[in-house]
């Protein structure tokens, strides 16, 4: 639910920062405003940039923006608005990028999937091949599937049990989410899902 969360969050602040640009457009066409801070009004604006460590880089921008309005000239209020506002969206866009690739089933990067690799492969002496390795998005985790090759004659419950404890290894890691694990005796074959949909 987290990148979900976030994208939920981001659309409501890009609707803000756009909602903001367009007032501040407004605010521009009309040249009738006077911006004005009383003396009060200037120390809040101050005071309360200074609290608030939210964004340092957004509240630096309206505090100059203010500043700069009060001081010069009427505009630069509202350009500033759209200046916090374009950064606001941006930064917003950036971490929905990031976090749509948690959602769409995004493969695990190669050096990541070489550990599992190589954690499967040192697993248990009875392993005998890696036929695949496969890490993908669930959210912030990964889903992993595993499939190894063990001799043809081991006995079943030592077969599950190698395979279990695999699992339980893996699932230790804190980037994953579940594992799944499948066992087989030979890897010389075409995928099984392959010859399904063949």
């Amino acid at each position: 639910m987290q990148p979900l969360g976030i994208l939920v969050f981001a659309s409501v602040m890009a609707t803000l920062g756009l909602q903001i640009i367009l007032e501040s457009v407004r605010t521009l066409i009309h040249t009738d405003n006077n911006f004005h801070l009383t003396r009060d009004q200037e120390c809040w604006v101050m005071g309360s940039c200074s609290r608030s460590l939210f964004d340092v880089i957004t509240n630096l921008i309206s505090l100059i923006a203010a500043l700069l309005a009060n001081y010069f000239d009427d505009w630069m209020d509202p350009v500033g608005a759209i200046i916090r506002a374009l950064y606001i969206i941006r930064s917003w866009s950036m971490t929905v990028l990031e976090n749509v690739n948690s959602l769409v089933g995004r493969s695990a990067a190669p050096e990541y999937l070489q550990k599992l690799t190589y954690l499967c492969w040192n697993h248990h002496k009875a392993v005998r091949h890696i036929d695949t390795v496969r890490a993908y998005t669930f959210g912030s985790h990964y889903f992993v599937e595993v499939d190894i090759v063990l001799p043809a004659g081991r006995p079943l419950q030592e077969a599950h049990d190698i395979g279990e404890s695999l699992q339980e290894k893996l699932e230790l890691l804190p980037e994953i989410e579940r594992v799944f694990v499948h066992l087989d005796y030979e890897y010389s074959h075409k995928s099984e899902h392959a010859q399904a949909h063949s």
